[in-house]
C-alpha cells in the first residue's frame, strides 16, 4: 500500500468522527473557524459581565497603555475514598460551574477534607494566608461552617459531616494555614432486637 492510500485511509476515518460527515456540500473550514470564534467571543463576554468587581483591577504597562486584569481565580477538586470504598470529590476554589458557563463566587471555597473513624470525626481544612483570629467556626450535630471575611482574604464553607457529632466537645489546632477540628460522634443508643412479647 502506497502513502497516498494509507492517507486516504487516515482521512476516511478522520471523517466518519466528523460531525460534518455526510454533510453535501462539504462545509467551508473558513466558516466553521469564524464560528468557533464568534463563539468563543461571546462566552468570554458573558464570563467578563459575572466577574465581581474586587477580581477587575486595572495594570498600566510600560508603554502607558491600560489593560484590564482578573482574578485571582482558583479551582480545583480532591478525591479521597470514602469508609464505603467508594470514591468522595469535593470541589475548592472561588469558581464553580454553571448552567450559563463559569460562576465567580465572592468566596472561595477552601480545600477540606473528612476522616471518619470509629469514634471522632476529622475535619482538615487549608486556609492559607489567614490568621487564626479571622477564622469563624460553627457547627452543628451534622455539619460544619467556616468562614473567613477580611479585606485580603473571603473563604466560606459548609462541611456536611458523616454522623451524628458532638459540636461543644469539639477540639480544634490551628498551625501554618491549616485548621483541624476532631468532634467526638454521638453514641448510636442500642435497640433491643425483637419485640417484647405480652403474656395473657
Amino acid at each position: 500500500m502506497s502513502d497516498g492510500d494509507d492517507f486516504s485511509e487516515w482521512f476516511r476515518r478522520r471523517m466518519k468522527r466528523s460531525p460534518y460527515f455526510g454533510a453535501l456540500p462539504f462545509p467551508d473550514i473558513d466558516e466553521i473557524l469564524k464560528d468557533m470564534e464568534k463563539t468563543m467571543e461571546e462566552e468570554w463576554k458573558e464570563f467578563s459581565a459575572n466577574v465581581p468587581k474586587e477580581y477587575v483591577r486595572e495594570r498600566k504597562l510600560p508603554d502607558g497603555k491600560k489593560i484590564r486584569e482578573w482574578g485571582p481565580f482558583v479551582y480545583g477538586y480532591s478525591v479521597t475514598v470514602g469508609p464505603d470504598g467508594k470514591p468522595v470529590v469535593r470541589e475548592f476554589g472561588n469558581v464553580q460551574p454553571g448552567r450559563l458557563g463559569p460562576q465567580i463566587k465572592e468566596e472561595r471555597e477552601p480545600l477540606v477534607d473528612v476522616i471518619s473513624t470509629d469514634g471522632e470525626i476529622k475535619v482538615v481544612v487549608e486556609l492559607p494566608g489567614v490568621e487564626k483570629k479571622d477564622i469563624k467556626l460553627h457547627g452543628t450535630e451534622d455539619s460544619l461552617t467556616i468562614t473567613v471575611d477580611t479585606a485580603e482574604r473571603k473563604y466560606f464553607k459548609e462541611v456536611k459531616l458523616p454522623a451524628e457529632a458532638k459540636p461543644k466537645e469539639a477540639k480544634t489546632s490551628y498551625k501554618n494555614g491549616v485548621l483541624e477540628i476532631t468532634l467526638p460522634k454521638v453514641e448510636e443508643k442500642k435497640k433491643p432486637k425483637g419485640e417484647q412479647i405480652r403474656i395473657v
